[in-house]
């Protein structure tokens, strides 16, 4: 593939720049100006419809090409631009199922409060004693005339404590194979009969409240909430998790990390002598800028199957296995180079570089298992790409 920009896309290159250089204030600025910088940079990008940029402009997206998207990422990365909106969770999980698998009812209602930034949708996959065989999930839902009545736990939800809705998979069928039994469904957070309770984290204040666990008593659910057909869940948390893992510009993220970390190397010692100096420390850099080369090239390779229409899913499996590790090694190199007597207080001055490398290190179960564990990539890997049988 010839990676050279069309004239198009060389425009839009300078058109994102432009935007950044005009609205786009620096960290230092950003953190002065705090929670109140978001809702004005949202409103702007979403003027750009950069919000939803990958979805149909019938929909209320960008329609942007995959050339085009990976412009935009690459160039807000490097910028270190917030997110594209605010609700993660609606763009990437929710805003997309609904688009394949919803009705144009749930399509008028749902998605313009996530472009917009209003909702804040949470994910309800992992349950207790349910980890990487999301199929057992045993949250049940039975049908009620033209409700659902949803018994049950889920647990590792992120922010549902701030959420306005859960995107929940529930057992609709107990007598059906695992797999045929699932399905998908939109709950409101204040729904009566929802519990949600803190899980307190390890990692000090930055995680401190990041996950919950949910608990649903009798909670009454529409049937007009249900995504898809009844028992068509398990198709739909495949899509979901395939379109979560698919990014394109990820590796702008991996050389950021790199450069903070030969950064803190140049400034750190180790037995008394510059750091720099340590043979097995420049292997260990040299190795990073060698991984990160490998991520760039298969994300290339990825990027060309995609523009060509012939995408294997299952390579975002690939991707997510070798990011993941690349990013947790990074962060417990820095943690190693800062040392013991590093104050961490959080995401603040009184932190070393404002607790970023601990940040990283601590928080490592979000990095590994959010969007499938380790173990459930290595399986796809395995099944579907070379071809091993099950069991």
């Amino acid at each position: 593939m010839d990676f050279d920009l069309s004239p198009e896309e060389e425009a839009f290159r300078d058109e994102v720049r432009a935007f950044n250089a005009e609205h786009l204030p620096s960290i230092e600025e950003r953190r002065k100006l705090g929670p109140a910088f978001f809702p004005t940079w949202w409103e702007k990008i979403r003027e750009k419809r950069w919000v939803g940029f990958n979805w149909p402009k019938e929909c209320g997206g960008g329609g942007g090409t995959i050339m085009e998207q990976y412009i935009l990422k690459q160039e807000m990365l490097l910028a270190e631009a917030p997110a594209l909106g605010r609700d993660y969770t609606g763009l990437g999980w929710v805003g997309p199922a609904i688009i394949q698998f919803g009705n144009d009812e749930q399509k008028a209602r749902y998605l313009p409060d996530i472009l917009d930034s209003k909702s804040a949708w949470c994910t309800g996959y992992s349950e207790p004693d349910i980890g990487s065989d999301l199929a057992a999930l045993q949250c049940r839902a039975e049908r009620d005339g033209d409700e659902y009545v949803v018994n049950g736990q889920k647990i590792w939800i992120s922010l549902a404590h701030v959420g306005t809705g859960i995107y929940t998979m529930v057992r609709t069928d107990p007598d059906v194979p695992k797999h045929d039994g699932i399905s998908c469904l939109l709950i409101d957070l204040k729904s009566p009969g929802i519990e949600v309770r803190p899980i307190e984290s390890f990692a000090g204040d930055h995680f401190a409240h990041l996950y919950n666990e949910v608990f649903f008593n009798d909670v009454r659910v529409p049937v007009a909430n249900r995504v898809g057909a009844e028992g068509q869940g398990w198709e739909i948390i495949c899509s979901a998790l395939q379109n979560e893992r698919s990014g394109i510009a990820e590796v702008n993220r991996h050389h950021k990390a790199l450069e903070r970390l030969i950064k803190l190397a140049g400034e750190s010692k180790i037995a008394g002598r510059p750091a720099l100096e340590n043979g097995n420390l420049r292997r260990k850099l040299a190795a990073f800028d060698a991984r990160i080369e490998a991520a760039r090239l298969n994300g290339l390779r990825n990027l060309t199957e995609q523009v060509k229409g012939t995408d294997n899913a299952s390579h975002s499996s690939l991707n997510k296995l070798h990011n993941c590790n690349l990013l947790v090694a990074m962060s417990e190199t820095g943690m190693e180079l800062l040392g013991g007597a590093s104050p961490y207080i959080g995401e603040t001055e009184a932190s070393l570089y404002r607790g970023k490398w601990q940040i990283g290190a601590l928080g490592w179960p979000t990095t590994v298992i959010g969007g499938g564990t380790p173990n459930i990539q290595k399986n796809i890997i395995a099944e579907r790409m070379l071809g091993l049988p099950k069991d």
